[in-house]
């Protein structure tokens, strides 16, 4: 049998890639070993699902020698944190040793206005590039994954309570447009990445859904979806990120939303890539669509009189 293929970050709650990339590579046929922080329910559904199961935590040296070894591909993905930069270093040295012989590593579309000249307010952009230069400076076999902006990790969080109780979608994007992608298609980037690695070391690959719009269009996607008006309220940043404090939301976090929010504004978001479609097949899900799907999030529950 194969050798596994290593998915970090497969218990992640918020987006859920490495959750994703490991169900597709399971339907597959193929063996999986799917990293986690700890031994929980999430950690049993991976087991039930068929995946080989090791805790392990990336700014630990010797559980990535677990996680690794034995592994000739591995997929590198983790949520935003101020330790990010060290995590992709230690687990980069440990695959260097192990001999990984292709490494999908999970960026951001922002990386391709930045340079070491150009940067962004955010802690997590200058700690994504990085990341990346030291993946390059590294010499592993590496191709780079750049989504824009998620649509579970970002608008599947930030707008449904003021839809399901004003509808309204309030954000400070201004009149910017983006093009927002969906998880799912991220992941099967990822898996059909993973599966045939070769033809794509040493690339970047750019990801975003099917169409780039301002938010009153993408208001107008929601009130498709939904059935009923909803309208965009554009609010000052710093009124949205006190709110996000308020939340209990890490402070290193709401710098990094606040920033996308500023670069939403300047229009740094309008962006569009084919990239989906070519290395899938499938057009990426549409806003329209995804509302759709999650209706239920997006609408109060019904008052029995």
């Amino acid at each position: 049998m194969a050798n596994p293929i290593l998915v970090t970050g497969a218990a992640g709650r918020v987006g859920g890639i490495g959750r994703t990339v490991t169900g597709l590579l399971l339907r597959q046929g193929r063996a999986v070993r799917a990293m986690v922080r700890k031994e929980d329910e999430r950690a049993r559904a991976l087991r039930d699902m068929g995946a080989e199961v090791v805790v392990g935590d990336l700014l630990d040296l010797d559980s990535m020698h677990r996680a690794i070894a034995g592994c000739d591909t591995m997929y590198l993905g983790m949520s935003v944190s101020d330790t990010y930069l060290t995590a992709t270093v230690n687990a980069a040295a440990v695959a260097k040793h192990h001999g990984v012989k292709a490494l999908i590593n999970m960026s951001q579309m922002t990386l391709a206005q930045m340079s070491i000249t150009e940067t962004t307010p955010s802690p997590q952009h200058k700690l994504h590039w990085l990341a990346e230069q030291a993946l390059n400076w590294s010499g592993l076999p590496v191709v780079h994954v750049r989504p824009t902006v998620l649509l579970e990790g970002f608008f599947l969080i930030v707008t449904p309570d003021s839809v399901r109780e004003s509808n309204q979608i309030r954000l400070p994007f201004g009149g910017g447009k983006t093009s927002p992608v969906a998880v799912e298609d991220v992941a099967r980037v990822v898996a059909a990445l993973l599966g045939d690695p070769q033809l794509h070391i040493g690339k970047i690959y750019h990801l975003t859904g099917p169409q780039s719009e301002n938010m009153d269009s993408m208001a107008q996607e929601y009130s498709k979806a939904l059935g009923r008006t909803i309208t965009y309220v554009d609010i000052p940043v710093e009124v949205w990120r006190d709110g996000l404090l308020k939340r209990g939301l890490p402070v290193h976090l709401v710098n990094h939303l606040a920033t996308m929010a500023d670069l939403h504004r300047a229009r740094r978001y309008d962006r569009m890539s084919d990239d989906v479609l070519t290395l899938t097949g499938q057009t990426p899900l549409s806003v329209q669509e995804f509302v759709r799907r999650n209706a239920e999030t997006f609408t109060a529950p019904s008052r029995v009189a």
